[in-house]
């Protein structure tokens, strides 16, 4: 599962900011390296929340800066939304 994550988000990041999929590295910093400013860092943050079904709070979007940071909050929303589907 992690894997696709990691696909799909680098998918998204490419698609938003222009780049190739190969060009984007897990440490690969939005700002610095993919020249993502503030307003695309919400459309990614949107699309992402759109292809998961998850919900990332506002608090959280200052602190994905990597696309590493990305697939683990993604992650563990997919982990917290399955906890609450359990319950």
């Amino acid at each position: 599962m992690p894997d696709s994550v990691e696909k799909e988000i680098v998918s998204i990041i490419a698609e938003v900011s222009g780049f190739d999929e190969e060009e984007i590295k897990p440490d690969a910093n939005f700002f610095d390296d993919l020249e993502i400013d503030s307003i695309k860092a919400i459309e990614i943050t949107v699309a992402i929340e759109k292809k998961f079904k998850i919900s990332v709070r506002d608090e959280d979007v200052p602190l994905i800066t990597t696309v590493k940071h990305a697939v683990e909050l993604v992650n563990t929303l997919l982990e917290q939304k399955a906890a609450n589907a359990r319950a």
